[in-house]
């Protein structure tokens, strides 16, 4: 069964993103508290759609659950846009995107706290989800709204969702 590569080093970081230090990923996910930046795109198609990843069943946080279009940690040394890049070539095969930089925010779970970094971008690109993911498929804002607390998704997704894009009938 393939894992989480427990042993990977992440920035430790202040709530502005300044880098104050290294940690495992082990270490981050430990209940250690330790911050540590991530990066979310949100990818929408040309209707208003949005695209949401299935995380497998191996991920060590929320795994099964409806998530981010594209998700993942920032590598110690690795400035946040190449992160962004990376994950969405990695988990989608998205490339030549134009991000639209939303805002970022301390998420806090039982297990870790993360500085999100959150993007948007409308793509022409059919995404290819990777065998890192259990495929993906793109929803209806109306449609997630009303899943909304019912166990579909993650509660970071929610948050996030809640945050940036309930109020909005479209990705504008």
């Amino acid at each position: 069964m393939k894992t989480d590569n427990s042993s990977e080093l992440f920035p430790v970081v202040t709530p502005e993103g300044v880098t104050i230090g290294k940690a495992t990923r082990a270490e981050c996910h430990s209940g250690a508290k330790l911050l540590h930046p991530v990066v979310h795109l949100h990818v929408f198609d040309r209707e208003g759609r949005m695209f949401l990843q299935k995380r497998p069943e191996w991920k060590d946080i929320q795994p099964g659950k409806w998530d981010t279009s594209v998700g993942g940690h920032v590598d110690y040394g690795e400035e946040v846009g190449a992160a962004l890049r990376r994950e969405a070539r990695e988990e989608l095969g998205l490339e030549g995107f134009d991000p639209c930089f939303l805002g970022s925010y301390v998420f806090e779970s039982q297990v870790e706290r993360e500085l999100v970094n959150v993007f948007t971008a409308v793509t022409d690109t059919p995404p290819r989800p990777s065998e890192e993911l259990d495929g993906g498929r793109f929803f209806t804002l109306d449609d997630i709204r009303a899943s909304i607390g019912g166990g579909v998704f993650t509660p970071n997704f929610e948050q996030e969702f809640l945050k940036f894009f309930a109020k909005k009938d479209n990705f504008g």
